[in-house]
This record gives C-alpha cells, sequence and structure tokens, in this order.
C-alpha cells in the first residue's frame, strides 16, 4: 500500500521510508534493501517510480548499486541520516517551537519546565 503523500511527490514518500528503515535498523549497512518491483509491487505505484526512490537514496549517498545484485545499504548511511535530520530537526520543528513561545511571552526557562514536564 502507498504511503500517505501528504503533498509531496509519493517517491519522496518511498525514499523516507526507507531512510527511516535504515536508521531504525531494519536495513544494516552494506544490507540489500527491496528492489524496484518488489517496491512498486508494495506501494502499488508504477516501478519508474520506486526507481525514482532508490535512486534519489543513492544520489544522498545513502545506498549504493552493484550490478546486477541490487541496491546496497552504503557504509555510514544511518549516521548520515541522523545527521541530515538532526539539523532538520533543528530548522523544521525547534526554531518554530521556540519562536512560538516568544510569541507567547515565554522564557526558555519556562518552555524547558514545559518539556520536562512532558518528557517521561
Amino acid at each position: 500500500m502507498a504511503p500517505p503523500t501528504e503533498g509531496r511527490p509519493i517517491f519522496l514518500e518511498i525514499a523516507d521510508q526507507i531512510a527511516a528503515d535504515i536508521l531504525v535498523g531494519t536495513y544494516g549497512e552494506r544490507a540489500q534493501v527491496p528492489s524496484t518491483n518488489e517496491l512498486s509491487v508494495h506501494y502499488r505505484v508504477n516501478p519508474a517510480t520506486a526507481g525514482k526512490a532508490l535512486n534519489r537514496l543513492v544520489d544522498d549517498g545513502v545506498l549504493y548499486k552493484r550490478r546486477g545484485l541490487g541496491m546496497f545499504v552504503a557504509a555510514g548511511a544511518p549516521e548520515a541520516l541522523r545527521a541530515r535530520r538532526r539539523a532538520a530537526f533543528a530548522d523544521e520543528f525547534v526554531r518554530p517551537f521556540l519562536a512560538e513561545g516568544a510569541r507567547l511571552g515565554l522564557s526558555l526557562d519556562d518552555i524547558v519546565t514545559l518539556i520536562r514536564k512532558d518528557h517521561p
């Protein structure tokens, strides 16, 4: 079944799901990931769409191709993905969160107190 697209191209959603699977260890370094055909069947998309997702990850250095064998997770890919996601996390969540807190008149100490209250 296709992942929800949230207005984004489906190939990006598939690439994000594969990257998430790498981050949680479903695919370790140098492990083979599903083929274009397997992905197209699983997500019910055109094989070209699945191939575009895999090629995006190749372009990002997350996967590498082995001619005639398929696509594999690059060495260091999990940590590289974590580093990229940490940077994106700050830009997409932390900075807007702090800006909203400032608009509400919350100090940094107030925000930290709220986080500690809700964090187990």
